[in-house]
């Protein structure tokens, strides 16, 4: 599978309790920070729930 590359562009300031722990589960803190996850149907669950606030880059296998 390929890898993802997710960073964290919005605040979750205001945002639901949920999202706020589904971006902490990410390995997501602050504005900026980024992340490298293997790409399986939990990860694209979470990036699904809070693609408002996450921005994500698909890195192929090499």
């Amino acid at each position: 599978m390929a890898k993802l590359k997710i960073k964290l562009v919005r605040s979750v300031i205001g945002k639901l309790p949920k999202q706020r722990a589904t971006v902490r589960s990410l390995g997501l803190g602050k504005i900026g920070s980024s992340i490298v996850q293997e790409a399986n149907p939990a990860i694209l669950g979470m990036v699904k729930k809070v693609s408002h606030l996450v921005s994500v880059e698909e890195i192929p296998n090499a």
